[in-house]
């Protein structure tokens, strides 16, 4: 058996709107990665994969906010859409792909996984791959942007509009997110992060540990009652080899580091839910961080240098 065989069907869904982010661009990530051959890649690995195509919603205004959020209302609505969608091709027993987007859709997909496991009686682990930590409130974010708060609205810190999707709050409980390759985190932000105890492996913890134990450590207790949920900012890489991000943090992981993390993901067997988010075509170089995000794409799907026994 191959390691994509493993997998369900993958359905690709594009939200193409930066509603939740500061700059102008996101909102092209979907037809980026389409661009740099993300559904061919999934096929040249075996799997099945339909291109359910993109949803649609409200334009960005590009308001100031207001009452410590911009866009709230636009926001809620894409997530509503991006819910619906995961959630019914979960229902469908596939694997669901959002490829965003601002990583404030993560509150729409992440909820209906969630909902899913509710549904099935799965687990839910979410390991959110990302250079922020996204666990502001409109009290501690210094811009309103609410790609700063996904976290922080799937463990119930939110407007209910937000807090709500999916038909449960919490989303998530706190000790259901892992969050890897941290390295921006606002003052305010720090103590909440703190004070909630979400688990949280930043670049010093990698840098110390290696990324080999960290994800041992973050995989733990993966078995086939666990429904995965990969939620992958492409900050979360080294601005050398992703450029294209509106929020770019020196010091991320290197090509290796992130190759390995995505293969002991892929090693689990588990993953059953992906996020690709914060990919602006606008700010990169020859589709440059597109490219690197489908290969580490199929890193999660099963590539490796060798042929490797898949867990389970």
């Amino acid at each position: 058996m191959t390691q994509s065989s493993l997998y369900p069907g993958v359905s690709l869904i594009g939200v193409p709107t930066d509603i939740g982010a500061g700059a102008r661009g996101a909102s092209m990530g979907p037809q980026a990665l389409r661009v740099a051959g993300l559904a061919e890649a999934l096929l040249q690995r075996g799997v099945d994969v339909e291109d359910i195509g993109d949803l649609s919603g409200p334009r960005t205004p590009w308001l100031a906010p207001v009452e410590g959020f911009r866009h709230l209302a636009e926001t809620a609505e894409w997530n509503r859409s991006t819910h619906d969608a995961v959630y019914g091709e979960l229902k469908r027993g596939r694997l669901p792909i959002m490829m965003g987007g601002d990583h404030s859709l993560g509150i729409g997909s992440v909820s209906a996984a969630a909902r899913h496991c509710r549904d099935t009686g799965k687990e839910l682990l979410v390991l959110w791959l990302d250079a922020h930590a996204d666990f502001n409130t409109h009290l501690l974010t210094p811009t309103g942007n609410i790609h700063g708060m996904p976290v922080a609205c799937l463990c119930g810190h939110g407007p209910e509009v937000l807090t709500s999707i999916g038909g449960h709050v919490p989303a998530i409980r706190h000790d259901q997110i892992h969050q890897v390759g941290i390295r921006s985190v606002d003052d305010g932000e720090r103590e909440f992060i703190h004070e909630a105890g979400i688990e949280v492996y930043d670049m010093r913890y990698i840098d110390e540990m290696g990324m080999r134990a960290t994800m041992e450590r973050v995989l733990a207790g993966v078995d086939d009652s666990v429904h995965l949920h990969v939620s992958f900012d492409v900050d979360f890489l080294d601005p050398s080899l992703a450029p294209g991000v509106g929020t770019t943090v020196p010091g991320g992981p290197t090509y290796r580091e992130a190759q390995l993390c995505m293969e002991m993901i892929a090693d689990t067997g588990r993953l059953c839910s992906l996020d690709i988010v914060e990919l602006n075509p606008a700010l990169d170089l020859r589709n440059q961080t597109a490219d690197m995000a489908v290969d580490l794409v199929e890193s999660l799907f099963g590539k490796s240098i060798l042929v490797r026994r898949p867990a389970g």
